[in-house]
């Protein structure tokens, strides 16, 4: 019983971040890869149906297949997952007056800040865009 719950709650998070996800691709404030990340990951746990209709539609396609395949972005992508992440960090950060909180959450945007330049190659537009065309 307890696994259905949970099952069921991974695929309504992933529909709610891919709902996000795809609002993100109309508006430049959400930012459309990780919310489709947190998608996939939602579905892969959730149910194998959801998950292979996911990675079928257009939407994984052309924003998650080369990042998936490649770990790779633009520095566009880069740039915008990081400041938004940022602002989300910087509203704990400001509020709460816990100095243990907020010395691990600066290690949090810093470890992400050191992931994002070491371990995800930065690509030009012009490859992506490429990619996603095809």
């Amino acid at each position: 019983m307890i696994h259905k719950i949970v099952k069921l709650f991974f695929i309504v998070m992933g529909f709610i971040a891919l709902g996000f996800g795809i609002l993100g691709i109309i508006l430049p404030v959400l930012p459309t890869t990780p919310l489709l990340l947190l998608a996939s990951f939602c579905f892969v746990k959730g149910s194998e149906r959801f998950e292979h209709w996911f990675k079928g539609t257009k939407i994984y396609k052309r924003h998650l297949e080369s990042f998936v395949r490649e770990r790779s972005m633009t520095l566009k992508q880069k740039i915008i997952i990081l400041l938004f992440a940022d602002a989300m960090i910087a509203v704990p950060l400001i509020i709460l007056d816990s100095i243990l909180i907020k010395i691990f959450l600066i290690l949090v945007v810093i470890y992400k800040y050191y992931y994002f330049i070491t371990k995800i190659k930065t690509v030009p537009e012009t490859i992506v865009d490429s990619v996603d065309k095809s």
